[in-house]
């Protein structure tokens, strides 16, 4: 640990909520090395027994962690449960998935020798998590690592890191070994230390692009270590020709602005056929107008609570203000009620005749509408993006869809549900900007341990037939 100290505000409130040291990454680092091959030696079958454990206290103690993850990351008390939730569930599924993608095979190799596939950890993980989901998204890296028998490094974002401390204290409590599994406190240098660490032998990222190509950037002279970058998106809704609008409407509000705008799958742009851009603006418009925007632990519940931080939402109300002076129309202004806190209320713009759209993540409760005259357009338009992580068709036909989904460059692809809410039983990640064909939730396992091939045989048995005098 250092003498900086770190502090945690909430974001509805602006009050103080957490402060701690920053800590030492070398320490944290060592010690992770010295325990990691201790872990790897135990039985696979204590290892996710503990593992289990954790999902137990978290399940125990679910009240207050939502209640925590509302306050840090300002998200609505009812999505926070959900979270929660899914940090629970998250440890079978990774059991299921560690068994499915590295499970052990033996086969005849000819000649009285068999042939093994096992699979071995890297040693010790740097795991660097998110603000948006601060339990769920670490949590679907750490398990899997931690099932695999690798020590873990997590550094929670110094925007949350009071839920990174709570949840490694949770790890700690069901009985996974204190320097196995690790939280590093601290900013984008603690970051960049445990990234460039010659005692990491892998780095699990999830958070903005520009920092994912910083880390591609420092690794690409290290081929040994292994780097799985989860990035953002500018992620697109298709809307076609059908008769549920009102449908329609309520999949693209769950799209853009759940969780106040701020996942990597959230729409940021909607793209709409010209034969159903009227009428459907007739029920999104008043729809989005309708979401509650509060503090996240207040009743009723909120759809939105604010996004993290005052920054963000400065940048976000600049970034509204640049798109209608580009040539933008404003259909529904975003706003903000509290000028010393960071609410937002949905801002919804049609950019279709703004040149040059940026093609930026703008991480928030923003949306830019593009109208178009048929569906080969509208899957034109959707693929101008340096990114790929998901999409969405709504409306048309089963035809409609497979060739969205045959010509739509994105690794999560959806039909009439929304962006956002991919699961955890299937693989999660993108193309492009979004990531590096490392994709997480289900195959997260892929990248916590590595296949070693084997040919053997119980006895040495060997002799030179060709070339050999006599």
């Amino acid at each position: 640990m250092t003498d900086t100290i770190l502090i945690s505000h909430e974001p509805a409130t602006g009050e103080e909520l957490w402060r701690g040291p920053v800590s030492d990454v070398d320490a944290a680092v060592s010690a992770a090395r010295r325990a990691w091959a201790a872990w790897a030696a135990r039985p696979l079958t204590e290892r996710i027994t503990i593992l289990r454990s954790f999902a137990n206290t978290v399940r125990r103690d679910a009240d207050s962690f939502a209640d925590l993850v509302a306050r840090e990351a300002g998200k609505p008390l009812w999505e926070a449960r959900s979270e929660i939730d899914a940090v629970v569930a998250k440890v079978d599924i990774a059991v299921q998935a560690y068994a499915e993608r590295t499970g052990k095979k033996k086969f005849d190799a000819g000649v009285g020798s068999s042939a093994a596939l096992r699979h071995k950890p890297h040693g010790v993980m740097a795991v660097l998590g998110p603000f948006n989901f601060p339990a769920h998204i670490p949590c679907g890296h750490i398990v899997p690592a931690l099932i695999a028998g690798n020590a873990v490094v997590f550094k929670p974002s110094e925007k949350t890191p009071a839920v990174g401390e709570a949840l490694v204290a949770a790890f700690h409590g069901a009985g996974v070994p204190t320097e196995v599994i690790q939280c590093v406190i601290g900013g984008p240098d603690q970051g960049k230390a445990l990234v460039a660490h010659p005692g990491t032998d892998g780095v699990l990222f999830t958070g903005s692009v520009q920092t994912g190509i910083a880390i591609n950037r420092k690794l690409a002279a290290n081929p040994g270590k292994l780097v799985a970058l989860e990035m953002g998106g500018n992620n697109p809704v298709v809307v076609t020709d059908t008769p549920k609008l009102a449908d329609a409407a309520a999949i693209i509000v769950q799209s853009a602005f759940a969780t106040a705008g701020q996942r990597c799958t959230s729409a940021r742009r909607l793209i709409v056929v010209e034969s159903v851009y009227d009428a459907l603006m007739a029920e999104l418009v008043p729809l989005a107008r309708k979401l509650m925007v509060g503090d996240p632990l207040g009743e009723p519940q909120p759809f939105m609570g604010p996004v993290i931080d005052n920054d963000t939402a400065e940048q976000l109300m600049e970034s509204f203000v640049a798109l209608i002076t580009a040539g933008g129309r404003a259909l529904l202004h975003m706003r903000r009620s509290l000028p010393a806190l960071p609410f937002l209320s949905p801002g919804i713009i049609d950019v279709t005749e703004v040149p040059d759209r940026p093609d930026i993540e703008l991480f928030g409760p923003l949306l830019q509408v593009i109208r178009v005259p048929d569906l080969d357009t509208a899957i034109t338009e959707a693929n101008n993006t340096r990114f790929g992580l998901s999409a969405t068709l709504i409306g048309g036909s089963p035809e409609d869809y497979g060739r969205f989904w045959a010509n739509i460059r994105a690794g999560i692809i959806n039909w009439n549900v929304p962006t956002t809410g991919a699961s955890s039983k299937a693989p999660f990640g993108g193309i492009g900007l979004s990531g590096n064909h490392r994709p997480a939730a289900y195959y997260a396992a892929d990248n916590s341990a590595y296949p070693v091939a084997s040919t053997e045989m119980d006895q040495p048995r060997a002799a030179i037939m060709i070339g050999v005098r006599s």
